[in-house]
């Protein structure tokens, strides 16, 4: 898989994509993320790559041209599946959606910034408008980050036990259950009994258990979403 990324500020998003489970993606080639920066496609002064709203009102817009600039010279180079744009009025991210892009092969994000882009950028060129959360970031970046690592972890390859990702929550429309590890005993706090039992069909049905506990108290409805 390939993911690109246009943003204004590339350097924010070096440091998380050269470390843990998106470093061995990358090594194992199984996930290539590139970042691209809005003001290489720029043909105004400076770098320029916002202005003032028509119409007036606070704050500022990124640019139609060197928005349209990169995208159409990445799609010269390649053919994207999905262009999604990081944005808080977009659908909201979730684990179905991450389930569908990990099939793709190419996918194009733009992060956003300011006031957001020009809405000409979003009628003719964004596929898929997405949104990590209900609330306001300074920009898209932190966004593409979640998407990038929500996906790529799904691609198989790159977790070293490729059935972890199938017991995480929400996978099933449940939360995950409580897990457990060494010591057996702490503080007088002892792991339950059954996980000790070494019969999996009975650890299987206590976890699947725990699990609808857990959702109905914590996230009543999940199941129904």
């Amino acid at each position: 898989m390939k993911i690109d990324i246009i943003s204004v500020v590339p350097q924010l998003m070096e440091s998380f994509f050269a470390h843990s489970i998106l470093r061995r993606a990358k090594d194992k080639a199984l996930l290539e993320v590139n970042t691209i920066n809005l003001r290489d496609y720029t043909t105004y002064k400076h770098g320029q790559i916002d202005d003032y709203q028509f119409g007036g009102g606070a704050g500022l817009v990124m640019m139609v041209e060197p928005l349209v600039n990169a995208i159409e010279s990445l799609q010269k180079q390649k053919k994207y599946d999905e262009i999604i744009f990081l944005t808080p009025d977009g659908e909201n991210f979730n684990q179905k959606m991450a389930n569908t892009l990990s099939l793709k092969e190419n996918l194009l994000f733009i992060c956003g910034h300011y006031k957001g882009i020009d809405q000409r950028v979003r009628d003719h060129y964004i596929t898929r408008e997405v949104s990590i959360g209900d609330y306001v970031l300074s920009g898209g970046e932190i966004a593409a980050a979640v998407l990038v690592d929500a996906i790529g972890r799904l691609i198989p390859g790159v977790l070293n036990d490729e059935t972890s990702a199938l017991t995480d929550s929400f996978q099933d429309g449940l939360l995950a259950p409580p897990v457990y590890t060494r010591p057996q005993e702490f503080l007088g706090w002892k792991v339950p009994d059954i996980l000790l039992s070494g019969d999996p069909v009975k650890i299987d049905e206590w976890r699947h258990e725990q699990a609808i506990e857990r959702t109905k108290i914590r996230r009543p409805g999940l199941d129904e979403a």
